[in-house]
């Protein structure tokens, strides 16, 4: 099976009714998505196929169309995304375990809607589980990071 990962061409020989999270852990050596639940509810495990947050832990690896990023995939040029750069600067991450998959939905949330209301970020992170409880952070770090990608940062 051929995928491009965070832009790289890739040879995946593994059963196409594999979960993509596991393929790209076990196979592609992508680390950043996590596994937390197994049935696509917590979060962890987000990525983008074909510009979309998915839950790859729930997806099997023969369903998978179009090009996949990672969180390793979204920092370019040495230059930190918005989105990881308001994470740092609000100090999101507490014990880091739901982050990856956290910055993947705020990613993708941010590429659809430039400027989201409260509303709108809790309906598109309402996936997204944390036992830390950093909600409000997350929600201040989502707003920064629009602020920084309307300026252009």
């Amino acid at each position: 099976m051929r995928l491009i990962v965070d832009g790289k061409p890739m040879e995946i020989d593994a059963d196409p009714d594999m979960p993509l999270l596991w393929a790209l852990r076990d196979i592609a050596g992508k680390t950043g998505p996590k596994f937390g639940c197994g049935i696509a509810m917590c979060g962890a495990c987000t990525v983008h196929v074909g510009g979309v947050a998915v839950r790859s832990c729930s997806l099997p690896l023969g369903d998978v169309d179009g090009e996949v990023l990672t969180i390793e995939g979204l920092a370019q040029g040495g230059k930190l995304h918005p989105v990881q750069q308001a994470w740092l600067e609000e100090q999101v991450a507490q014990c880091g375990y739901c982050q990856a998959g956290q910055i993947m939905s705020a990613v993708a949330l941010l590429d659809q809607v430039a400027e989201p209301s409260d509303a709108d970020i809790d309906e598109a992170m309402a996936g997204n589980l944390c036992r830390c409880g950093t909600y409000p952070r997350i929600r201040a770090a989502i707003k920064k990071a629009a602020a920084l990608k309307t300026a252009g940062i």
